[in-house]
């Protein structure tokens, strides 16, 4: 925060913040105390309108300066001492003019209002504050692990890497690790916003918070409480909180000019003004200038709209590094999409297999499955998948750039792309497949083409609402890949992209180049894997990363990242930071408007220092309560997926 915030002009540290958070109203000292001199401040009023002595009256008005300013003055004070002018410099000034001409109560009022204001701002952003950290409130009081054979109930700050952790039917995971028994459906709706329970087994890895299905599992734990997915996004959007957006910095390049103008300013008026007419006078419209132009609200306007945003994205599924980020996110015109990983599921299985010179569909299998286990191949696990018992081939090697060869019961077999084994009779059923978005290679044996088999990243099944979603709301949208452009044109037309806007064929640092060019156009993110995709991400005017939960490059590397493996998150993030920039960009207009009107009021005496102070700390209330808005989530809708498109894609689907 600024140090010309409305609040403290000594910003407290996160720890303490984190120790001495508030909960309620009534836990916010600022408050207590603007309660105690408005007490004093009311008891002043009605001795004032009793045969009450003078002194009764006056000693009630000090009473609530000294209660009120308590909450300001200390700071002030310890600010300058480090040479930090700030808006609590300018209330200190006008109070301790308004004492000097004699105005206690206006000083009082003064104290009364700015002390309300820094309580309802502490309140706000702790509130934001408890928001992101309530994701570690995810994490249960106790976990059971298994120790010789015997379950034993532990605080999870005592888990280390390497116990076993049972978690048993609706019970939540205590910290990250990988299932090593049992079967479930995990619900993630707190963690990454996925709607629908993810089936987990042996080897599949589990997060923080994750609430058990039906099954009871063990799971190896992979990470300690302190460094588990939960508490490391919570760690990094708190410290990228500290990155302020370009509203963020506008605020405080008008802000911290405008302190030492203003009592420049309110200094000359004094002086040509005692020299011209009555000094008495001149000084009280000085120091009310002085108050009038105090920037505290354009100071807060953009902080607690950024907090406020941020921690509501944390529970959209949606992690946002700071108010940089969520600015940026505002301003995207357009947005460039990684396709496997990100447009498809990158899961290739195989979808089709066509044969020829008399052999069956398993013997096509077989022999590809015998060189593909002894391969690393990318399309390995597909084939493998489609085969109940693979029997390895010997002798295997790789052809870089064009398949594999080897030796399985004394027939040589090869296995590669098109042009490498020539296609015969099967060269329209492979120009179909690739048509049709898959991946082709050519089964051999001993020379003769047995079959062809069709691999395919099947499309996610929100993608095509997603993009089209994107367009209907005027975004740019554009596909980068590594694939060839046949197979990339066919998985863009599946989902909705104009065919000029595929870009195939493309390196990692060909993918950079690109974005790089798109920036020019139109403010533009990329949303990546975030491994691969890491220059291109760098590269864009911002990097949106899939699956942040299990990729810490991805978290690293980009500005946001959804935590989940939901793509219609995406949406709903630019959703909602525009939704924020248009509340900070209100703000910052409203607290430029106040300053503009009360100043010259101020300057023709229309206004007195009660009436300005009161005017100003309601703008700061209303910006504040505006801000806040940003925290609510209500109005950002997602887009649906009916049924159908979350089954699984049938053969006739269109992927890469």
């Amino acid at each position: 925060m600024s140090d010309a915030c409305c609040g403290h002009d000594e910003p407290r540290s996160s720890d303490d913040a984190e120790t001495h958070e508030p909960e309620r109203l009534w836990d916010v000292h600022e408050l207590r105390f603007a309660a105690a001199s408005g007490v004093f401040l009311l008891a002043a009023l009605i001795a004032g309108w009793t045969d009450a002595p003078d002194p009764a009256e006056l000693i009630l008005d000090v009473l609530a300066l000294v209660v009120g300013a308590y909450t300001f003055v200390p700071s002030t004070v310890k600010s300058l001492l480090k040479a930090k002018i700030g808006v609590g410099t300018l209330m200190t000034i006008a109070a301790i003019g308004a004492v000097l001409l004699g105005e206690v109560g206006e000083a009082a009022m003064l104290a009364f209002l700015f002390s309300i204001s820094e309580g309802l701002e502490e309140y706000s952003l702790a509130r934001t504050r408890r928001g992101l950290r309530a994701l570690l409130s995810l994490v249960p009081d106790e976990a059971v692990v298994l120790h010789a054979g015997t379950e034993q109930v532990i605080p999870p700050a005592e888990l280390r890497v390497g116990d076993v952790l049972v978690v048993k039917p609706g019970e939540r995971v205590a910290t990250d690790g990988i299932v090593q028994t049992g079967r479930t459906a995990l619900d993630l709706a707190a963690i990454t916003g996925e709607s629908v329970p993810v089936e987990a087994g042996p080897g599949d890895e589990v997060f923080a918070g994750a609430i058990n299905g039906t099954g009871v599992l063990e799971v190896e734990v992979t990470t300690t409480a302190e460094d588990n997915s939960l508490a490391r996004i919570v760690r990094i959007v708190e410290a990228e909180q500290a990155r302020k957006g370009a509203s963020q910095r506008l605020a405080d390049r008008i802000a911290r000019p405008l302190v030492p103008a203003i009592m420049i300013a309110a200094t000359l008026i004094a002086a040509i003004g005692s020299l011209f007419g009555d000094p008495r006078t001149w000084i009280e419209r000085a120091l009310v200038v002085l108050v009038a132009a105090s920037p505290c609200a354009l100071a807060i306007a953009v902080p607690v709209t950024v907090v406020a945003a941020i921690g509501a994205a944390s529970k959209l599924g949606v992690l946002i590094k700071g108010g940089a980020a969520l600015e940026s996110l505002g301003r995207i015109r357009g947005v460039a999409l990684d396709k496997t990983g990100t447009l498809t599921r990158n899961q290739p299985t195989v979808v089709e297999v066509t044969t020829t010179a008399g052999a069956t569909r398993d013997d096509v299998l077989t022999v590809a499955a015998a060189l593909e286990a002894r391969s690393d191949h990318p399309l390995a696990k597909a084939i493998l998948a489609a085969v109940a018992t693979p029997r390895p081939a010997s002798e295997v090697e790789a052809v870089t750039g064009a398949g594999l060869t080897g030796h399985l019961d004394g027939h040589a077999l090869r296995l590669g792309r098109p042009g490498w084994l020539d296609a015969g009779d099967l060269s329209e059923d492979v120009s179909r497949m690739q048509e049709q978005g898959a991946t082709a290679v050519l089964v051999e044996r001993d020379g003769t083409v047995l079959g062809a088999i069709a691999v395919r990243d099947e499309l996610r099944p929100e993608a095509t609402e997603v993009v089209a979603g994107l367009r209907r709301d005027g975004y740019h949208v554009a596909m980068l890949t590594g694939d060839n452009p046949r197979t990339a044109g066919a998985l863009a037309t599946q989902a909705g992209i104009d065919p000029e806007a595929v870009h195939a064929e493309l390196r990692p640092e060909d993918k950079a180049t690109l974005v790089g060019q798109l920036r020019s156009e139109r403010s533009t993110a990329m949303v990546g894997d975030g491994i691969n995709d890491a220059p291109a991400l760098a590269t864009a005017d911002l990097g949106i990363a899939m699956g942040a939960m299990g990729t810490d490059v991805a978290i690293e590397t980009a500005d946001v990242a959804l935590m989940g493996e939901d793509l219609r998150h995406l949406p709903q993030a630019l959703q909602h930071a525009r939704r924020s920039r248009r509340i900070m960009l209100q703000n910052i207009g409203l607290s430029l408007a106040i300053i503009t009107i009360l100043m010259p009021l101020a300057l023709l005496g229309i206004l007195g220092l009660a009436a300005v102070v009161l005017v100003h700390e309601l703008a700061e209330v209303i910006v504040i309560a505006n801000g806040v808005r940003a925290g609510r989530t209500r109005g950002v809708s997602i887009p649906a997926v009916t049924a159908a498109e979350d089954s699984e894609a049938s053969p006739s689907r269109v992927g890469a």
